[in-house]
Formats: C-alpha cells, structure tokens, sequence
C-alpha cells in the first residue's frame, strides 16, 4: 500500500497474512526491492493493491509497476481503495484536506486538526473487498 508513508507490502498464503514489509521512503524506490525480495521468497499467484486515493505520484508509481508484474508473471491483479487499509478513516489529501468515504463515495473534507494515518494490512484476505477494476483513484482534479 503506497498511499502514505511507511509503505506496507503483505505476502498471504491461504488468505491469512504471513509477512509485512513496511518501509519509509519514495514508492518508486522501494516498490522495486521490495517486490524483487518477495519473488525471490516467494512464488506470486495474484496481486492485491489500494489503487487510491491518496498521492498521485505514488498511486502513479504503483499502478504502472503492479500492472507490469501482473502481465510479466501471468497473474491476476486486485484493487480497493484505501479505506479498505484504514478502517474507512480520513486520508490526507493536502494539508488539512482530507478524502473521506461517505455512503460509498468519495469526496473531499476539510478538517481543523490534523488526522493520522492509520493504514494496516489486514490479518485475513477477503477477495471479495477487492475488484478487477485496478484504475487508479485520481479524486482531486487535474491542475
């Protein structure tokens, strides 16, 4: 999950997860070896991703790297939103702008204190909390 910092990177067998990566820094410095230290462990059979919203370069960044693993290694690919990783609270936008999740969709809010990311990984896969719609979740608009 690249959409604050520290990145989390889950390995599941059996739906139930048995190993986190969590790592502070730039998405596309980490994604790559990360990733490249879980083909070496282990043999992927699907990808599961938070497509947004959050940082558009990470989300970015992501998106294009999960999308190429995906067609390199013949698996399938998941996403959900980032509520999904945080128990539906607010995510940072920008400063104290925040995304929040209101009767299934997303919209903007702003709030006087600032919230903490909460995101984690959850113990146990649902597949079904996930779908083959994998385009990110770009809410702000273009500049």
């Amino acid at each position: 999950m690249a959409l604050s910092s520290p990145f989390l990177v889950g390995v599941y067998e059996n739906k139930v997860l048995i190993k986190t990566y969590k790592e502070s820094g730039r998405t596309s410095e980490i994604l790559p070896l990360v990733l490249a230290e879980i083909c070496d462990e282990f043999e992927i059979e699907n990808i599961y991703f938070a497509n947004g919203p959050g940082s558009f370069m990470a989300i970015k960044v992501t998106y294009v790297f999960l999308q190429t693993m995906s067609i390199s290694l013949n698996v399938d690919i998941f996403a959900a939103d980032g509520f999904e990783f945080n128990h539906n609270a607010p995510i940072r936008a920008l400063k104290k702008v925040y995304f929040v999740k209101e009767e299934g969709e997303i919209k903007m809010r702003r709030f006087d204190e600032e919230i903490e990311d909460q995101f984690e990984l959850p113990q146990l896969l649902q597949h079904d909390r996930f779908t083959k719609n994998c385009d990110p979740l770009y809410v702000l608009p273009a500049v």
